[in-house]
């Protein structure tokens, strides 16, 4: 029996009525109503482990999908309900390409899953059989309280069990604050944004990360790990596999030589693709570039056959010799080192003009 798609008008809503899949499992012995979205919706999530943190991965769009389901699922009192997000709105890690886990939402008010429950609907993943029925999410209000004041998180948490990122809000106010979080997600002035999904202590344990490019962000690091895993020198260990493959991505972004400075040997040294650009000014070392300076180490660049350079890498050297990181920098200084650029190199000191 073929599951039936969602209308591509449909395929992007996340408001009120939003339709899901209804199931009922047997899971540690007892009777759960499982909840997971229709094939056809859009949005993709990925989730990964970084600083301590589970974090749930997507894009604003997928982020206004994560606070309708949230908020929906504050006003649920049925004991044994959860709601699953799994393959094929899974996508790998943005960085690295690792597959991600499912992500199971839990009201800790009425749900009690349990360690083997979740195992056992960790086995059933992806679902296959025919849903029950489908059930509308009413999420009336959200849109009202979208901007209300951001509240820290009460008592809930995230974690991985049974290889499933587990996030369990403990209250029905709690949940419908993570959902006001979601909601006020926005990548349009930085090109990625987050909330937390608990903050106890000082530490936490979960979060919500969106990218703008998160997609192509995907993408990338698909090829890039394609890449290095073709390569008969590829690493097998996983802390040797992820560096690998980053710097695989910068390669296929463009920006590999953008980077000035790598750790390498304990130690700040010029980066392996910027060094056959500055080889190109005769500059063989970080102390030669901070002597010579950005601006005409870019010029002789420029004379030495770099003409399809672009201004990034003039940011790129200002910022290795400052010390920060040219995505950052400011656009006055960035004007700043135009107007150099475009001024007549100064003449060496010691030689009469």
């Amino acid at each position: 029996m073929s599951t039936l798609q969602q209308r591509p008008r449909t395929a992007r809503a996340v408001g009120d009525g939003l339709k899901l899949h209804r199931r009922s499992m047997r899971l540690d012995g007892r009777r759960h109503t499982v909840i997971s979205l229709r094939p056809g919706t859009t949005a993709r999530f990925s989730t990964n482990y970084h600083h301590y943190t589970w974090h749930v991965l997507s894009d604003d769009h997928g982020a206004r999908l994560l606070a309708t389901l949230l908020w929906g699922l504050a006003y649920q009192a049925r004991p044994g309900t959860v709601l699953v997000i799994d393959r094929p709105f899974l996508s790998p890690t943005p960085f690295e390409a690792d597959p991600a886990d499912p992500i199971v939402l839990v009201p800790g008010w009425c749900t009690r899953l349990t360690t083997r429950a979740t195992r056992e609907l960790r086995r059933a993943l992806p679902l296959r059989s025919a849903p029950e029925g489908t059930v509308r999410w009413r999420t009336r209000g959200l849109a009202g309280a979208a901007h209300s004041p951001y509240r820290e998180p009460e008592h809930g948490h995230t974690e991985r069990v049974a290889e499933a990122i587990v996030v369990r809000p403990s209250s029905p106010r709690e949940c419908r604050d993570w959902a006001l979080n979601a909601a006020q997600l926005d990548t349009e002035s930085g090109g990625t944004d987050y909330t937390y999904l608990d903050h106890s202590g000082g530490w936490v344990s979960g979060e919500i990360q969106i990218f703008r490019r998160f997609h192509h962000m995907v993408s990338t690091a698909i090829r890039a790990r394609e890449s290095v895993l073709e390569r008969a020198d590829a690493p097998t260990d996983p802390g040797e596999l992820r560096p690998a493959i980053w710097d695989a991505a910068d390669i296929v972004r463009g920006r590999a030589h953008l980077k000035i400075l790598e750790w390498h040997d304990r130690q700040w040294q010029v980066g392996r693709h910027a060094a056959a650009w500055l080889a190109k000014a005769d500059i063989d070392s970080f102390e030669a570039l901070r002597r010579v300076g950005a601006v005409e180490t870019y010029r002789q660049m420029r004379a030495a056959g770099g003409e399809n350079l672009d201004l990034r890498m003039l940011w790129a050297l200002d910022c290795a010799i400052s010390g920060s990181n040219y995505r950052h920098l400011s656009s006055a200084r960035k004007r700043e080192l135009a107007v150099a650029l475009d001024r007549p190199p100064e003449p060496a000191r010691g030689l009469i003009c």
